[in-house]
């Protein structure tokens, strides 16, 4: 594979398992005077329930997957039109929907397997691990907590064989963890 890399030290994912608190951490950073970009399968979720399609994860995982990728890949360049004037944070990254596609057992597409290499984040990922007292379940959060973990086991070990930093995120209050992140960015 000979494309260029694509490699952006100002975009900062943070990542974790379902319900580990992503969402709410980001609302803070962005409290803080930060953007940052949301979650596509969420967005995918509620746009293929509210149309009555299928591309989704208890439907046809391909075409969600697919969707993900696509989405996730229109974020990214989305944000190199108007970078941003110092970090721009993601909820999740492209190596996310890679390791969905392991957690699913689904083979790996080229265009998956170039996006990840193509597209490039800082090499710090910010991860969150699973909490139990704060996980929920909701209208797109199906899983049980059990998968919680398991998807956070899998994301661990793409963001890792992808030769990105894993900084696990300590589990403190939302205030603590947005102070803990903007400490250690751009560390090493």
């Amino acid at each position: 594979m000979n494309e260029k890399r694509l490699i952006r030290e100002d975009f900062i994912v943070i990542t974790g398992g379902p319900g580990a608190g992503k969402t709410t951490l980001l609302n803070e950073i962005q409290r803080n005077g930060y953007n940052y970009v949301p979650e596509v399968a969420r967005e995918i979720i509620q746009s293929q329930v509210s149309s009555d399609g299928d591309a989704l994860p208890w439907k046809n995982v391909l075409k969600y997957r697919d969707f993900m990728l696509n989405e996730s890949i229109e974020s990214y360049l989305s944000a190199l039109i108007n970078p941003p004037k110092e970090k721009l944070f993601f909820d999740r990254g492209i190596p996310d929907t890679l390791a969905y596609s392991y957690l699913i057992n689904v083979p790996i597409s080229e265009k998956l397997e170039s996006g990840v290499q193509k597209y490039r984040y800082n090499k710090q990922v910010f991860i969150l691990p699973p909490w139990e007292e704060i996980y929920k379940t909701d209208n797109e959060r199906i899983q049980d907590f059990e998968e919680a973990v398991a998807t956070y086991e899998v994301i661990s070990r793409t963001y890792k064989k992808l030769d990105y930093e894993l900084i696990e995120v300590p589990k403190f209050d939302v205030k603590q963890r947005a102070s803990f992140i903007f400490n250690n960015v751009g560390k090493n």
